[in-house]
């Protein structure tokens, strides 16, 4: 989640500035860029214990010592709690879950050579405090009572009110991580397509990465119980959007769909204003109770998308939300896999042309099955695994005909190898670790605190 926004920009008093507000995302594709951004657990080397805030080895401390590699401070109400660099951020998620907002990047070298350099200071810092940092997707041993909050204002505001929506929204924001990429289109119509086509195949990422099988040191029964996590956090804000499949779907729609999103807070002058649960729609027409007579600015509506969680989400480009986070590799190939997808044409027809005719049901099918049998579900007289070895056959020829190679002459293909590997063996990074757990683990969680350390 992103540093707290400037308050500024036009007053709203007309859907169609919203609608104006996305469509600013065109680009031409010469000026598509990727931006890719991991959360992953910091906790004690001694006791695995995930960090406080405050303290010699918390995470204020881990960031003050990572400004010495240029990054700048970020506070809210005089904590440290951000970081940025260019158009790069390190954020903090409400349980102490560090995040690296990477740059918009040209290629998939760029990026991963981005995740190397992060990984690297983390770790440098980490080596001095004691700490370290690992990528799965639910947080394996400890309780949620056992994780300390990160002093951030718009967590308060959520915290209070996710029990009031879902039983799991807490454990969404406290014990989560996962990796995304984000994406740009062209124009509205390109847009629907790649929105289309990534909704449709979010829950074949999901299989692929699924990593969150332990749940308070035993194992909870799903492949992904991140995944599973978001069914039960709020309906208003979360899913797969069948609308989006409609025809007349575009930009004024899912403005609809925003406007239909209760709101959280809204930001004036350093602090975040409960708003939770009142309509952005009485806040265009100065009637919202928290702000009585104001109407919202451009900067509200850019925090307000921020407060919905499909499994796509539009802003002014399009971000991909259904993978558990993984060690390094699998970070540099969930861009690789969306890249090879969607930046490509024929790869995009291709891609379109495999689920165009999946039903409403179908897709709601592969939604509710895949957090918990991952490449193993079936579907149309197959299973996941044999669509995901189809997906992953499409996006590596959309990287090769990107044709983007790096200084020894690759191109971004063999950023999927890691990929390929879990498809081709039907072996999912969670069964990896449950083989582990069942096996040279002897039923314990410890060791993968040190055996998936980055």
């Amino acid at each position: 989640m992103s540093a707290p926004p400037q308050t500024r920009g036009e007053p709203i008093t007309d859907r169609r500035q919203l609608a104006a507000y996305l469509e600013s995302g065109n680009k031409p594709a010469d000026q598509w860029r990727i931006g890719t951004e991991h959360e992953k657990f910091a906790y004690r080397v001694s006791d695995h214990r995930p960090l406080p805030y405050e303290g010699p080895d918390g995470i204020r401390e881990l960031l003050t010592r990572l400004q010495r590699f240029g990054w700048d401070p970020v506070e809210e109400k005089g904590n440290l709690i951000a970081l940025t660099q260019g158009m790069a951020n390190i954020t903090l998620e409400p349980g102490g879950q560090v995040e690296l907002s990477g740059a918009p990047l040209e290629s998939l070298h760029q990026t991963c050579a981005e995740v190397h350099r992060h990984l690297d200071q983390v770790k440098e810092i980490g080596g001095e405090l004691g700490i370290a940092m690992m990528g799965l997707g639910f947080q394996p041993k400890w309780r949620r009572d056992e994780i300390p909050w990160m002093p951030k204002g718009r967590y308060k505001i959520m915290g209070d009110y996710m029990p009031k929506r879902g039983q799991l929204g807490l454990d969404m924001m406290m014990r989560t991580c996962t990796v995304q990429v984000n994406l740009d289109f062209a124009s509205e119509a390109d847009m629907v397509k790649k929105f289309r086509v990534s909704l449709a195949l979010q829950p074949i990422a999901t299989a692929l990465f699924a990593n969150s099988p332990f749940t308070e040191g035993k194992p909870n029964g799903f492949q992904s119980f991140r995944s599973h996590i978001w069914t039960d956090t709020d309906p208003d804000r979360t899913g797969d959007l069948p609308f989006v499949f409609e025809d007349g779907f575009g930009f004024e729609r899912y403005v609809d769909y925003l406007l239909d999103v209760p709101m959280y807070f809204v930001y004036r002058d350093g602090t975040y204003i409960d708003a939770s649960g009142q309509s952005f729609r009485d806040f265009m027409q100065g009637r919202l109770p928290a702000l009585p007579g104001e109407v919202p600015l451009i900067t509200d509506w850019a925090d307000h998308m921020t407060t919905s969680f499909p499994e796509v989400r539009l802003k002014k480009y399009l971000e991909m939300r259904g993978a558990d986070g993984g060690p390094w590799r699998r970070l540099c190939a969930l861009p690789a896999l969306w890249v090879g997808l969607l930046y490509d044409s024929q790869a995009l027809d291709a891609a379109w042309d495999l689920v165009k005719g999946w039903t409403t049901e179908e897709r709601a099918h592969l939604r509710a099955e895949v957090p918990r049998h991952a490449l193993r579900t079936p579907f149309r007289g197959r299973t996941v695994r044999e669509v995901a070895l189809e997906v992953l056959e499409i996006a590596r020829g959309g990287l090769a005909r990107r044709a983007r190679n790096d200084n020894w002459g690759d191109d971004e293909a063999h950023f999927l190898n890691t990929l390929l590997d879990i498809a081709e063996s039907g072996q999912t990074p969670a069964d990896e670790l449950l083989a582990k757990f069942n096996g040279p683990w002897g039923g314990s969680v410890d060791p993968v605190f040190k055996e998936y350390a980055y």
